[in-house]
């Protein structure tokens, strides 16, 4: 076998690697990716924000875990760069759903970007619960970036150990 075509077989085996890796990052991460929409406001406002925003990521990555236990389904979702007072939270139908707004921060107006990977703007997520919930318990925190939301489990959605009798 020649050179050229050992090169050609062992680029093809990369390519078939790659192509088999995206195809499972993007299975695992369909459901994180979440698009990010700016607010519209008046077409002739074009403050150093809005400039921030439209030269922003459409799209952003709000990894979560969901941990469900025998009482409560526990959903994390890191949402960092925000307040705590500014998510909208509900439970609806078997999902949680968790909208917001992600805002430029102003710390720094100087300079230029030359990497713009942060998504700003409106958002909403969807999550998947994997048993149902009494959304009217539900409790939320944020720290550190993590919006946690509890859900206690329905009553009729607990699973409980079934006894045996012995005849």
């Amino acid at each position: 076998m020649s050179t050229l075509e050992q090169l050609r077989r062992s680029l093809g085996r990369t390519w078939d690697s790659l192509a088999e890796g995206w195809h499972s990052l993007r299975e695992r991460a369909d459901q994180a990716l979440t698009r990010f929409r700016p607010l519209s406001k008046s077409a002739d406002i074009d403050t150093w924000e809005d400039q921030v925003v439209r030269h922003s990521a459409d799209w952003g990555l709000l990894a979560t875990e969901v941990q469900e236990d025998d009482a409560n389904v526990v959903v994390r979702i890191e949402v960092p760069g925000m307040d705590s007072n500014e998510f909208d939270i509900d439970v609806i139908e078997n999902y949680l759903v968790v909208r917001g707004e992600k805002r430029v921060q102003k710390e720094h107006r100087e300079g230029r970007y030359h990497v713009m990977e942060c998504a700003y703007g409106a958002f909403e997520r969807a999550v998947a619960l994997p048993a149902d919930v009494d959304g009217d318990r539900a409790s939320a925190s944020y720290r550190r970036g993590v919006l946690s939301v509890s859900l206690p489990k329905h009553p009729h959605a607990r699973s409980r150990r079934i006894p045996i009798n012995a005849n």
